[in-house]
């Protein structure tokens, strides 16, 4: 079943974290299995979060945490002015074209994480008044950080998508492997 993370060889931490969070975007892929584009954008709940909103987030933020490990500048930084586009579609963005996005964000990840020497290296964390000051955390802790963040947004996801039409999660795994 696909919601079963498939267990790693033995002792590779790297693919076990590395599944778990693919697990997590698959969930939030698959919330918006067969909606429109509008129903996607909508808000079902008293929640200002949107289906289409958090695909484009979740993908946002984990190429923020990656170009931090990779001490690169992030290509789409967001400001305190930009901080809601995050959140939406905007212009012309479409739901295939934050997932093809967020799909090269996932393989970006993925191959960082398996050519970094060690899950143990650090990286600095920017200057924020919800980091400590001089913080670093490993590449290990920011895998584990993916898994929270996509997790947390999956099960907003569920909610939004069955407050949008009845549909939880098992529904939704059965329908992507045409089980009825």
């Amino acid at each position: 079943m696909v919601a079963l993370v498939p267990t790693e060889a033995h002792g590779d931490e790297r693919g076990a974290l590395l599944n778990f969070i693919e697990a997590q975007r698959a969930a939030i892929r698959r919330s918006l299995l067969g909606l429109t584009e509008e129903q996607a954008a909508s808000r079902p709940s008293a929640s200002e979060l949107t289906l289409s909103g958090l695909l484009k987030h979740v993908a946002e933020v984990e190429l923020n945490w990656l170009r931090l490990a990779q001490q690169r500048p992030n290509e789409k930084q967001r400001t305190e002015d930009t901080w809601s586009e995050g959140f939406k579609l905007v212009g012309d963005e479409t739901i295939p074209e934050i997932m093809e996005f967020w799909s090269g964000v996932a393989k970006e990840t993925e191959e960082f994480a398996r050519s970094v020497p060690s899950l143990d290296d650090t990286f600095p964390l920017p200057e924020a008044p919800w980091f400590p000051k001089d913080g670093r955390v490993s590449v290990r802790w920011m895998l584990m950080h993916l898994v929270q963040e996509a997790g947390r947004h999956a099960g907003h996801a569920d909610v939004i998508r069955e407050s949008l039409d009845g549909k939880g999660s098992f529904d939704l795994i059965k329908e992507e492997q045409g089980w009825g």
